[in-house]
């Protein structure tokens, strides 16, 4: 009997120091923590959704979320200086910065040349509540909270103490391992955990605007989206558009800014639906 409760202290002391050396990797190491994203477009199509890979890399308690594209394209301009993936418009757009230590939340935005920053006040005021389930490898426990004008509900792990997760979410004691709105338009799921080599940030030089300001660029925007084409073909008298052949193409500004604006009203079901804009 009493080796086996010797045993039994042996082996909880080896739980215990399992877990530790678990909690002390993990912060001690750069990592990305790759989610698969998927929303829904429009209400008016309940069943076309969009699917994307996004990655959380997270370092010393702070963390950039953005997608798999967006991370080739800094990692472009970080080692090349320049990269020629750029976001044109002003919505569907998932780059968050996080400051843990301080609690500094940032939406970026990028228009053309121009990167926006908008910081993120609203207050996360989790519920935790008794439900548990597993999920993958990880025992997870429920959380509830509004943001943005929707219902959350959150599956965290304590198996994983940094607290931390997709898009803005942060604040429970465990990573968010899964989030999902009332409505079912935007979820996230943890599908891998790999070490980082480094948290590299190349959206530093921002424009600081709020949410009102966000609108006037949106709606300006949405007023007529090729406006740098127009004025490049304006400043430029031998500017002009080629096909493979090289024969020249005559540009309709004014079809395409129709076709961009019947795209934006189409996908006008933004995560924030407490700022969605009325084009």
């Amino acid at each position: 009997m009493g080796k086996f409760i010797s045993l039994c202290v042996f082996m909880k002391k080896c739980l215990i120091v399992t877990s530790l050396f678990l909690i002390t990797f993990l912060f001690g190491q750069k990592m990305s923590f790759v989610y698969e994203m998927k929303y829904r477009l429009n209400k008016k199509n309940p069943d076309k959704f969009i699917t994307n890979t996004m990655i959380l890399d997270f370092s010393d308690n702070k963390s950039i979320f953005r997608s798999k594209v967006d991370r080739i394209s800094d990692s472009l301009k970080m080692n090349n200086g320049s990269s020629k993936i750029y976001s044109s418009n002003f919505e569907n757009q998932f780059y968050i910065k996080k400051n843990l230590i301080n609690s500094d939340i940032a939406n970026i935005i990028t228009n053309s040349e121009f990167i926006y920053r908008i910081e993120i006040q609203e207050v996360l005021k989790w519920e935790i509540l008794s439900e548990k389930k597993k999920i993958g490898n990880n025992n997870c426990q429920k959380a509830s909270v509004n943001y943005g004008g929707r219902e959350w509900t959150a599956w965290f792990t304590n198996d994983i103490s940094i607290n931390d997760g997709p898009y803005i979410f942060n604040g429970l004691p465990g990573l968010i391992v899964s989030i999902v709105d009332k409505d079912k338009d935007y979820e996230f799921n943890l599908i891998e955990i790999k070490k980082s080599s480094n948290l590299f940030d190349v959206k530093k030089n921002t424009i600081n605007i709020d949410w009102n300001k966000f609108e006037q660029l949106a709606k300006t925007y949405y007023e007529n989206p090729n406006s740098s084409l127009q004025q490049k073909i304006k400043s430029y008298k031998y500017y002009r558009y080629q096909d493979a052949k090289g024969n020249d193409i005559e540009l309709n500004l004014k079809e395409m800014n129709k076709g961009q604006q019947d795209y934006i009203k189409s996908t006008n079901n933004p995560i924030e639906l407490n700022h969605r804009i009325d084009y």
